[in-house]
């Protein structure tokens, strides 16, 4: 669900200042005495240091005193004594118990599975809250489709390819199911891909699929069609770890709306994909993701498993998840076309929840075409999830691309542009304008607030420090302890303030531009618009070794207005139709002596 770049990494620790008492205080003192900032004094002609002993000897220090140095970490250090005095009555009168009867109430399960907020966000920009009639997309069928004489060359069929193959009677469910439960295996020992095999359901689904057809009844394109979760989708009777130690052994028994939408289809759950530790990075209880098209590199991410899987040719499609930049980041790492659709469109009932108001659900495919029957037939509201809503999505497979105006920013992969501009497209410089400068800020307050909020408890009862990467979500969520209420609504406030600007500014059908670029990557996610990533083709690596093919995929981001997924989904098959990137294998088996992979 989320990506720890490392310009933001190196962002944190720069702005990261030591208070002005810290470097006073002995090691020792802090360990022996939990003492107030205001309990270290200075003799004023020798500055000299007097312990806090000895101050507390002579006079007990304040609590006012020491809210009133605390008061500074939540930029509100100007209330005068009279006033602490007051708060600090009023905090343990009121604040203190209604907390503590809140969190009894709602945050003893961790996840935030259960008791949404009521504060509901909603991306649209139609200001007509009544949505019309939401009509399934006329797919195109492929035919004529030979069977592969090989399991490599089965394993990269698009789905409209496999379900042809299934439709026809070439291969079964089951057959199809035992190909790629053996590249699972194969190469998971690689890539670390896989935390859960769902061995067992698989054959049971992939059965009942080939039993179906054999009585007359095909229920569409991903009729016995095998498929990967990421491992933060609840699925009965196996493991939903959210990749992380302090749950590895967790079961819940519900069925995620998505998971129940794929199987209402006929699809075949292989297996739980990794997501990195509580959907922050690539970073597992198990291990670290791997990039298959350069397994020196790590996928970056938390749906890492689901993207090194499916470009490795592990499953023909897999779920993942995004609430600031983990569709995109392993998609582009991996060379994977992707979709992040609009806010709201796939119900995450379910899921695993860091922010209620930015986590998307989200597929990764051989093509964008394979994206659009996969959005199709996931997409839908429930209860369970009160942001989610029918969106009345037109017809990507019927977009009439030569009528649309499409813009670039400086940072567009160019052979996208004249690609789309040959096919008839309207191509235009293009900017994005607003006036916030605190994009990061806000997407940082949210999501870490929002996450602490669902892992309260998990806090509290010190699993932080078990937690596999300590410089990621545990120094995030200690952090956001300190962001008071009011700061929170103000960041929502500048949300809604940067949404208005990028709705007034967003003056063409769509956009094309760097899918990476961690500026458009808090934007997108706190705006709520979906985004293709798409491959674009190669780019070489420094130091690649002298036996073997280690390259790397260069990729672009298409970006539509929200509830204009279909716009995005459409360009992103018309440059595919005349170009061959998504098409592309990586060479995982070839690895090479000079291949360094470090366990």
């Amino acid at each position: 669900m989320y990506v720890w770049g490392e310009y933001r990494f190196s962002q944190r620790r720069s702005m990261a200042k030591p208070t002005k008492w810290s470097s006073r205080i002995k090691k020792d003192q802090m360990a022996s005495e939990p003492t107030a900032i205001s309990e270290i004094a200075y003799k004023q002609d020798t500055k000299d240091v007097i312990s806090a002993k000895d101050v507390l000897r002579k006079e007990p220090v304040s609590s006012v005193i020491a809210l009133k140095e605390s008061m500074k970490y939540f930029d509100a250090d100007f209330f005068d004594d009279s006033k602490l005095r007051e708060m600090e009555d009023g905090a343990e009168e009121f604040n203190v118990p209604a907390f503590r009867e809140n969190r009894k109430l709602v945050a003893l399960e961790n996840g935030g599975l259960h008791n949404p907020s009521a504060l509901v966000f909603k991306s649209s920009w139609n200001g007509n809250n009544k949505v019309k009639e939401s009509k399934s997309f006329n797919y195109p069928r492929t035919s004529m489709v030979h069977l592969p004489s090989n399991d490599e060359d089965i394993a990269f069929m698009t789905i409209t390819e496999l379900g042809e193959l299934i439709r026809t009677k070439k291969i079964t469910s089951q057959q199809l199911t035992d190909v790629f439960l053996r590249r699972l295996k194969r190469y998971n020992t690689v890539l670390e891909s896989v935390i859960t095999y769902t061995e067992d359901l698989a054959y049971k689904q992939a059965k009942e699929a080939d039993d179906l057809l054999d009585q007359g009844k095909y229920l569409g394109p991903l009729h016995g069609i095998p498929y990967g979760l990421k491992d933060t989708i609840a699925v009965p009777q196996y493991n939903t770890t959210w990749g992380s130690k302090s749950f590895k052994n967790q079961v819940i028994d519900m069925e995620a709306f998505v998971y129940k939408r794929l199987k209402s289809t006929g699809a075949v759950l292989l297996a739980k994909l990794v997501a990195g530790s509580l959907g922050y990075d690539d970073i597992w209880f198990g291990g670290r993701t791997r990039n298959p098209w350069n397994i020196e590199e790590f996928s970056t991410g938390s749906s890492a498993g689901p993207a090194a899987s499916t470009s490795a040719g592990m499953v023909p499609f897999a779920i993942g998840s995004e609430t600031a930049g983990s569709i995109t980041y392993p998609a582009a790492r991996c060379g994977v076309t992707a979709l992040r659709p609009t806010f709201g469109t796939v119900a995450r009932t379910g899921v695993m929840s860091i922010s209620e108001s930015l986590d998307k659900l989200g597929p990764f495919c051989r093509s964008a075409v394979d994206c659009a029957i996969i959005l199709d037939l996931i997409r839908g509201m429930d209860a369970g999830d009160p942001s989610s809503c029918e969106v009345a999505l037109e017809d990507p497979f019927h977009v009439d691309i030569t009528k649309l105006t499409v813009g670039y920013l400086d940072s567009a992969e160019m052979e996208v542009v004249n690609v789309l501009s040959v096919k008839g497209v309207k191509l235009v410089p293009f900017k994005l304008n607003y006036t916030i400068s605190s994009v990061q800020s806000i997407l940082d307050i949210t999501m870490d607030v929002d996450m602490l909020a669902h892992f309260d408890n998990w806090q509290r009862e010190g699993h932080d420090h078990d937690y596999e990467a300590q410089d990621q979500w545990p120094v995030e969520l200690r952090r956001a302890r300190l962001v008071p209420a009011v700061d929170y609504i103000q960041a929502q406030r500048a949300r809604g303030k940067l949404i208005r600007e990028v709705r007034e500014s967003f003056t063409v059908d769509a956009f094309i531009g760097n899918v990476t670029d961690w500026e458009l990557v808090c934007l997108g996610n706190l705006v709520g618009m979906p985004v293709m990533v798409v491959p674009t083709g190669f780019k070489s690596i420094e130091h690649p070794p002298k036996d073997g093919t280690r390259r790397t995929m260069a990729t672009t981001g298409i970006y539509a207005r929200p509830d204009h997924d279909h716009i995005a989904l459409a360009l992103a098959m018309a440059y595919q139709s005349v170009t061959d990137h998504h098409k592309q294998r990586p060479s995982v088996d070839d690895l090479g002596p000079n291949d360094n992979v470090h366990k």
